[in-house]
């Protein structure tokens, strides 16, 4: 074989190994916080917020990935069910009962509140 031969080959198995890694990523780590996360959720706490408020982006990235566990309403894409609800600020959390947590609250408050152990 010569040397462009080779160089072919060579590019052509990168490529494929490149192409393969980009299509199927690495096994999904879990979020530091989904336990937690998955007990606000059992215990019926739900987050009321806009993409937009600086607020509820805080409280978000606070979880990471494990967000995705929290039940999450926003507002601007359900505002009937936001307004029934009696939300009026972002971000709200709503338990189960109707209890409300106005404004940010932090993973503190909201381990305080609900009774989910913070790991």
């Amino acid at each position: 074989m010569n040397k462009n031969t080779i160089a072919i080959i060579i590019g052509i198995v990168l490529a494929i190994s490149i192409g393969a890694w980009l299509l199927y990523p690495a096994k999904k780590v879990e979020g530091q916080l989904d336990g937690f996360a998955e007990c606000l959720a059992n215990a019926g706490l739900t987050m009321y917020g806009a993409e937009w408020c600086s607020h509820c982006q805080n409280e978000k990235r606070a979880f990471g990935s494990s967000f995705n566990f929290v039940p999450y309403v926003e507002c601007p894409d359900k505002p009937k069910e936001c307004l029934d609800k009696g939300v009026d600020a972002y971000p709200t959390w709503i338990f189960r009962d109707g209890k409300k947590l106005v404004g940010e609250q932090g993973l503190e408050k909201l381990s305080q509140e609900s009774g989910c152990v913070l790991q």
